[in-house]
């Protein structure tokens, strides 16, 4: 019964680690082409990371911070995207709406200026191009951010890959030691059953 035993724990083992393997080639594949199609999609956009020569000095220090690392490098990676989009992107347009959301500003636009006679005032026409300004930056900071979200779930695979990985090598292994040990007691047993006098 114990070899028996032995022989479908590890036969379970084993198929167990064959669904691993499979299940880390789709993840591998899964981080090998997120981080493709991440990489790809920024590098189209040409952004360079800011320098102290395009507005880095000019920035908070906390931003300055996060976006320093990166100075003068092309825009291509998910931490480069966020970084941009939080520390840069975000700064530029709270300080054109004075800490308002595109929405805020929109609905500002929408209440003063629809009168075509309103529309026509400097304060309209401003403000209509605070208005086109918020949505550019923030359609540019979301697309940003969803590369960043993207590059992470590719990351989160990746690491999910390995874990598989190493999580099929022991199951592999512990089948191995599980077979080894069923044919041992099947001989310990088949050894035990001969008569006595089958021992001289």
């Amino acid at each position: 019964m114990r070899a028996t035993l032995d022989k479908l724990i590890s036969g379970a083992g084993l198929l167990i680690a064959v669904l691993l393997l499979v299940f880390g080639g789709l993840l591998s594949w899964a981080h090998s082409f997120i981080g493709d199609q991440v990489n790809t999609q920024l590098s189209e956009q040409h952004i360079t990371m800011p320098t102290d020569q395009t507005g880095l000095s000019a920035l908070p220090k906390a931003d300055q911070a996060a976006l320093s690392k990166y100075a003068g490098q092309p825009l291509t990676t998910g931490p480069q995207a966020k970084a941009y989009a939080d520390h840069f992107i975000a700064v530029h347009l709270n300080e054109a709406s004075g800490g308002k959301t595109y929405s805020e500003v929109s609905g500002q636009y929408i209440g003063q200026c629809s009168d075509p006679k309103a529309a026509a005032t400097k304060a309209c026409t401003d403000l209509g191009s605070l208005r086109q300004t918020m949505f550019m930056g923030s359609t540019l900071r979301g697309l940003l951010l969803y590369g960043y979200a993207f590059a992470t779930m590719g990351t989160i695979a990746g690491i999910a890959a390995i874990g598989a990985y190493i999580g099929a090598v022991l199951l592999f292994l512990l089948a191995g030691f599980g077979i080894w040990h069923s044919r041992r007691a099947g001989h310990s047993v088949a050894a035990d059953s001969q008569p006595l006098g089958a021992h001289a």
